[in-house]
């Protein structure tokens, strides 16, 4: 299966997924690109979902619904389902609440599109308040291999690299990373991440440190990753 991205709005990033045959849409907002896209490779848009319930993520539904054949897939279907096939190549689906209840991340061969669970250089903001859930989420992403490809649901790279500046300034990746960044194609690796975002080194000794020079608690896990929320 190949991926292509798509950038609309001023910062949003949708994703079509296929194979030689069919496809399926995740967070289509750039819906006329898409089904230009699928109709010059000859594809059937088989599916259409979302990463999670936003409206910025859900602009597109309709009109790619309308417009093809494609089947949607709520978040119900979603997990009851766990894998969707295209072509009979599997995606994962993984539920990630703590974003929004209903976050869900995609993953097949070595890619992963997290929607606003996890951007590239930071985690998503906590709208459901539920801490705990959002860390076991971002623990199970951290599970992956670190060759996996991160795909996510805004290009927010310029913005989260200069705030992991501030709070660490002498982290050598930082600037390296920084290049690597093409506002036409974005995306890094999961092992990438883990030298440049903070949020998911919360059991790093020197993030430890940081925050209990700002006075925040660091006892257990749970305690530093809402310390480092609380940073956002």
């Amino acid at each position: 299966m190949e991926i292509k991205q798509f950038k609309y709005g001023a910062d949003n990033l949708g994703y079509l997924v296929y194979g030689e045959k069919a496809a399926i849409a995740i967070d289509g907002g750039a819906a006329n690109e898409i089904l230009s896209f699928v109709q010059s490779r000859n594809l059937e848009l088989k599916y259409v979902t979302n990463t999670h319930s936003h409206m910025d993520h859900t602009m597109g539904d309709q009109t790619l619904i309308s417009r093809s054949k494609a089947k949607y897939l709520d978040l119900q279907t979603l997990l009851k389902l766990k894998d969707i096939e295209i072509d009979e190549d599997p995606i994962h689906v993984f539920h990630t609440p703590g974003h929004t209840a209903d976050s869900v991340c995609f993953h097949f061969d070595n890619i992963l599109i997290a929607g606003d669970t996890l951007f590239n250089g930071k985690v998503g903001r906590c709208f459901t308040g539920d801490y705990q859930r959002f860390l076991t989420a971002v623990k199970t992403i951290l599970e992956l291999p670190g060759e996996t490809i991160v795909y996510a649901g805004h290009d927010y790279v310029e913005e989260y690299i200069e705030f992991a500046k501030k709070l660490e300034p002498d982290n050598e990746h930082l600037d390296p990373y920084l290049k690597r960044y093409d506002p036409d194609h974005v995306f890094a690796t999961l092992a990438d991440e883990r030298k440049v975002d903070p949020f998911l080194r919360f059991n790093d000794e020197k993030i430890i440190a940081i925050l209990r020079e700002k006075g925040l608690p660091v006892s257990t896990e749970v305690e530093r990753w809402e310390s480092l929320m609380s940073l956002m």
